[in-house]
């Protein structure tokens, strides 16, 4: 199984969300992955909801049980200068640092990497970014997706603005920032610079990356962009349409020929040379119009319904699933898009693959969330060189 980033060593020094699933996706793609959490407290998203039981009957976090999978648990007081130290011979032995503190807290805890090996990348992962007249605001995800505008055109023209319904921010920022990784990783090694850099990510900058023609449009246009809901503001047909049954069925036609079959889809092929309907640009302006003529279509059928005609006139159509569609859907099961994680508490349990995949299939299979502490014994004798009573010292000492 092709695993690219075999050999290279990653120490997870975040909590929560984005620097955590950076070192993740390194992980899945090969990289052993250390997180280093603080002692007897650990990652916060250990006690993050929604909670399962163990055998004991303990609450378990079923957050941690996804988010922690795949990586080694090492506790080191970072506050300690002992624990400083250590950290510091542990970096010295591995590739990547992940992080997302507030700018300076690895200055304060002399680990910042003008303080460790220059062969290290460095993931920094925050709100702002590591300067500017922000960078020491503290905030979350949502602070991120508002500021960098997609809270203001997410939900309906007639309603507020609307967060997505997951930390969207966190999430993407960490797949950008893992993508720099392996890009300094590649001019470290392949191209035989020797050094790593830093990688400055911050979670406002991936979303304002991904917002199409909104700043050119306010540039060239004057156009400040605004909610449109599930419709296009400039397309249709176009929409999340109720079907009989309760549903919803996402329909997508709003190029000429995907319309003209859709228009055949539902019985109804006069709309297509429909003065207000026989080009893109006639229906973005009577955008209201066929949109409601498709849903009123829609609300006459059962979802089934819906798509079976639509994919047999090949036009885009999905219905709208939630979790328990979703995983029970056929081509989830075909793809492998869902895989079972012996966790170390509670045992296996059903979570999403590891994503991409390469050529040869599907990935290995994340090993389970460990237990806070679980691999420190190991991971400090075996590549920091610590013998047991050192290590013991450490203990008594409450550095590890």
């Amino acid at each position: 199984m092709r695993q690219p980033l075999a050999g290279i060593r990653v120490l997870d020094l975040g909590t929560r969300i984005a620097a955590p699933f950076c070192a993740g996706v390194l992980g899945e793609q090969g990289a052993e992955v250390i997180k280093v959490e603080d002692p007897g407290r650990g990652d916060p998203s250990r006690i993050n909801g929604p909670f399962t039981m163990d055998d004991e009957g303990n609450r378990y976090s079923l957050y941690w049980s996804v988010e922690g999978r795949g990586r080694k648990s090492v506790t080191i007081n970072l506050r300690d200068p002992e624990g400083q130290d250590l950290f510091r011979r542990l970096a010295s032995v591995c590739d990547v640092v992940c992080e997302n503190f507030r700018p300076g807290t690895l200055e304060r805890w002399n680990i910042d990497p003008s303080r460790l090996d220059p062969r290290l990348v460095t993931a920094r992962i925050s709100l702002f970014g590591q300067d500017g007249p922000k960078s020491l605001y503290n905030g979350f995800d949502h602070n991120a997706v508002a500021f960098a505008g997609l809270t203001h055109l997410t939900g309906h023209a007639d309603g507020p603005p609307a967060r997505p319904g997951l930390p969207v921010s966190d999430y993407l920022t960490a797949a950008f920032a893992a993508q720099a990784v392996t890009s300094l990783l590649y001019e470290r090694d392949a191209r035989g610079t020797g050094t790593g850099g830093v990688v400055d990510a911050y979670l406002y900058g991936s979303v304002l990356r991904i917002m199409e023609w909104t700043i050119a449009a306010y540039d060239r246009l004057g156009e400040v962009r605004q909610r449109t809901g599930n419709r296009s503001e400039r397309a249709a047909p176009l929409d999340n349409y109720r079907s009989r049954d309760g549903r919803y069925v996402c329909i997508v036609a709003v190029r000429q020929p995907v319309f003209e079959r859709l228009c055949e889809a539902m019985g109804r092929s006069e709309l297509s040379t429909d003065e207000r309907f026989r080009s893109s640009g006639e229906r973005g302006r009577h955008r209201d119009e066929v949109n409601e003529i498709v849903a009123a279509w829609a609300a006459g059928l059962d979802a089934a319904t819906i798509e079976e005609r639509c994919l047999h006139y090949s036009v885009p159509v999905g219905i709208v699933y939630d979790v328990a569609g979703m995983a029970a859907d056929e081509h989830v099961r075909a793809r492998g898009d869902l895989c079972t994680v012996d966790d170390p508490v509670i045992g296996p349990v059903r979570q999403q693959a590891p994503f991409p995949r390469f050529d040869d299939g599907a990935p290995p299979v994340p090993a389970g969330a460990p237990r806070l502490g679980e691999h420190t014994d190991e991971v400090l004798a075996g590549l920091v060189g610590l013998s047991g009573a050192e290590i013991a010292a450490l203990r008594d000492g409450n550095v590890i």
